[in-house]
């Protein structure tokens, strides 16, 4: 007997809501999902690993369009691999340079960070110049009459 689950069940496991567990079979990322005679989802462990592959895609960047043609793809059996690979490749791609460009930004905050640590130990103490200010000079006293 195949291992099934509810939709709380695959929600919680793939962590995707519930909402767009919905969604993402009404767009077409999930497909031939099962249902009660009640007409509840029902989940099984091959739902769960494509949701699996969803959840790497998505995490990663790839957009909605690119992930219902990848979707697309693989409803369309082996015939597909290679032009599956091709849009993998293509997202690794353009993942490989969004990495890249976050990397510099972290080396441009990261500069940044340590040229105002830099700033905040040359500044005095300020403690160290409220004590060494002159009392109040005038001929009043210290509560100002």
């Amino acid at each position: 007997m195949t291992t099934t689950y509810t939709p709380a069940a695959a929600s919680a496991r793939s962590g995707f809501s519930l909402d767009t567990l919905r969604y993402y079979e009404r767009i077409g990322l999930l497909f031939d999902i099962r249902r009660t005679t009640g007409g509840q989802r029902v989940f099984t462990e091959d739902d769960l690993d494509w949701l699996g592959v969803l959840r790497c895609l998505r995490d990663t960047g790839m957009p909605i369009a690119d992930m219902r043609r990848y979707a697309e793809l693989a409803r369309d059996g082996e015939a597909t691999y290679a032009e599956r690979l091709r849009v993998l490749r293509e997202h690794a791609t353009q993942l490989g340079a969004h990495i890249a460009a976050l990397l510099d930004q972290q080396q441009h905050l990261h500069d940044k960070i340590r040229w105002y640590e830099a700033q905040e130990n040359s500044l005095p103490d300020p403690h160290a110049v409220a004590a060494a200010r002159p009392a109040a000079a005038s001929g009043t006293s210290q509560d100002g009459r």
